[in-house]
């Protein structure tokens, strides 16, 4: 099951995927379309922005280090903001006080939130932490079951059934592994993945560590995150690029699998740090967490931003 509500976003519109689409259907395309897009001038400026963004990030990275507080403020309703946000929660005000978690990558911290995290907090979401995981993680399905009694913590200091979970790179695919084999569906309303290799990526194979191996193509892990999962109620919406350093090809970043409700956006010109920063990009989640996003069950469909 996927979504098909259109965007709300100017300059957004939408496209197919599977046959037809602008993902490349063989290496040598995907290597020449890569070449292009780096070197057009919106690839320019995503690079040259994703350079500032890793020095700016290895500034703050320190100060990321522990698992940050559930620090709900009574401040950030919709009635008391601008009528901005008033009208992102017009469908359901009480969605703004749905918990947030935001679930970082590997050899990563909560820092690399610091811009949506604040972001998030002024278009009205009251409730919005972060979680850090171990460093020297295992597995993926170990730091998937962590995950779900942090989820299970949030839920029980606020009051809440339900949390969403933002995750970027590696912290997507942790998150979905928690919804789709651990239960974790009972409690994660939506999952957004933010350059998640969903797909598995070619740079694993670079390395032989026991967690880099898990994002191979092909590898166990991916293989049984493509088996049968017709009771998961979580939405998912997978954002991704093609300028996308990690993700090899670009298109592993999207979420394919018939059981799923999963919807791709695809943003063009983003590095895979820069995700967390990128304006439509916080605008999507935003309109995604906010119920902005219907699901419906009907064909594969894509969404893109120039």
């Amino acid at each position: 099951m996927t979504s098909t509500d259109p965007p709300s976003l100017p300059g957004w519109h939408a496209g197919a995927s599977g046959a037809g689409s602008d993902v490349p259907a063989g290496p040598v395309p995907s290597v020449r379309a890569g070449l292009r897009s780096l070197l057009s001038p919106t690839g320019l400026t995503g690079g040259l922005t994703e350079l500032a963004w890793v020095g700016a990030h290895a500034l703050l990275y320190p100060l990321g280090t522990r698992t940050e507080r559930l620090r709900p403020d009574g401040r950030y309703r919709p009635g008391a903001q601008a009528p901005g946000v008033r009208a992102l929660f017009a469908d359901d005000p009480l969605a703004a006080r749905i918990p947030v978690v935001l679930v970082h990558g590997l050899v990563d911290n909560r820092s690399v939130f610091a811009v949506m995290r604040r972001s998030l907090r002024r278009r009205g979401f009251a409730q919005v932490c972060s979680w850090n995981y171990s460093p020297f993680l295992r597995d993926v399905e170990s730091a998937a079951a962590a995950l779900g009694a942090h989820v299970e913590r949030v839920c029980q200091s606020t009051g809440h059934d339900r949390v969403h979970v933002v995750g970027h790179s590696l912290g997507g695919l942790v998150a979905r592994y928690l919804v789709q084999r651990l239960d974790g569906d009972r409690r994660i309303d939506s999952l957004v993945t933010l350059g998640t290799p969903h797909a598995g990526t070619l740079w694993a194979h670079l390395l032989p560590t026991g967690l880099v191996g898990q994002l191979r193509p092909g590898s166990p892990l991916i293989r049984e995150l493509a088996e049968p999962a017709p009771a998961c109620r979580t939405r998912i919406t997978a954002v991704y690029s093609n300028l996308d350093q990690l993700l090899v090809p670009s298109a592993v970043g999207r979420c394919e699998h018939p059981d799923l409700r999963a919807r791709n956006v695809l943003v063009r010109g983003v590095g895979h740090m820069s995700l967390p920063i990128h304006r439509a990009v916080v605008a999507e989640v935003a309109a995604t967490l906010a119920g902005r996003r219907t699901t419906v069950d009907a064909p594969p469909t894509e969404t893109a931003v120039a």
